[in-house]
C-alpha cells in the first residue's frame, strides 16, 4: 500500500533581516524597526514524501504511483518550463531522474538567471541554509523543487510565493484508491519525528494536523 504524504506550510517570512555589519544598537534597532514597518513578504513550502507500508521503504519514489504522482506534479506547473543544471526538460519525470540528490529544478516561464551551483543543498545543508538563494528565484515568479535525500531514496521539497495547495490538492487526489492512501499534514502541526512517520505505528488514527484525503473530499 502507498502512503502519499503532501506537508504545507504557509505564510512563511520570505525576507531577512540586515545583519548588524558593525552598526551600533541603536542603528540595529531602527534598522528592525523600519523592516518590521515593510509589507512582511511570505512563501509557502510543501514536503512530498510517501512510504511503500508492507516493505517499509520511505521515499517518493518507494510509491508503486510514483510516475504518476510526478505526471501529476508536472500537470501542476503545466504553464512552466523545466530548468536544472542539466539543462532544459520537457517533462518533470526527466529532469528529476537526472538530478542528483540535494540539486534543484526551477519552474518557470523564462530561463533562470540563478545559479544552479549556488542553491545546491550538501550532507552538511539543508534548503534553510539557501533562504537568499531560493528567495530570488521565487521572487522571479520561479518556483523551486528540491530532490533530497529520503531513507530509501528520495523526496521532494516544494517552495512557492504563493500558496498554490489548492493545485496541488486537486492534481494529486485523484490518485486515491484503496491502494494509495493521501494524507494533508499542516507541517506546524507536526513537530516530533515520530509523527512523520505516523504511519508506521497510527495510521488509522493518525495525529491532529494530518487529515486524509479521500475521493470525495473538497476544500
Amino acid at each position: 500500500m502507498d502512503i502519499f504524504k503532501l506537508f504545507f506550510d504557509h505564510d512563511l517570512r520570505l525576507d531577512n533581516l540586515a545583519p548588524r555589519n558593525g552598526n551600533t544598537s541603536e542603528d540595529y534597532d531602527e534598522e528592525r524597526l523600519a523592516e518590521f514597518m515593510k509589507p512582511d513578504p511570505t512563501y509557502s513550502k510543501f514536503y512530498i514524501t510517501g512510504t511503500r507500508l508492507e516493505e517499509e521503504q520511505f521515499g517518493i519514489n518507494t510509491l508503486a504511483k510514483f510516475r504518476e504522482v510526478i505526471t501529476q506534479l508536472g500537470r501542476a506547473f503545466s504553464d512552466s518550463s523545466i530548468f536544472s543544471t542539466s539543462g532544459t526538460f520537457d517533462s518533470l519525470f526527466d529532469a528529476l531522474s537526472a538530478a542528483e540528490i540535494g540539486e534543484a529544478v526551477i519552474l518557470g516561464n523564462e530561463k533562470p538567471t540563478a545559479n544552479f551551483s549556488a542553491l545546491r543543498i550538501g550532507k552538511e545543508t539543508n534548503t534553510g541554509h539557501k533562504k537568499k538563494e531560493i528567495r530570488e528565484v521565487l521572487q522571479s515568479g520561479a518556483f523551486v523543487l528540491y530532490k533530497e535525500k529520503a531513507h530509501h531514496g528520495f523526496d521532494l521539497h516544494l517552495f512557492s510565493k504563493g500558496n498554490i495547495y489548492p493545485v496541488l490538492f486537486d492534481r494529486f487526489k485523484p490518485l486515491v484508491d484503496d491502494q494509495f492512501r493521501f494524507f494533508s499534514i499542516n507541517s506546524k502541526r507536526m513537530g516530533r519525528e515520530r509523527h512523520f512517520y505516523f504511519e508506521t505505528w497510527t495510521l488509522d488514527k493518525p495525529p491532529h494536523g494530518a487529515e486524509e484525503v479521500f475521493p470525495e473530499t473538497v476544500l
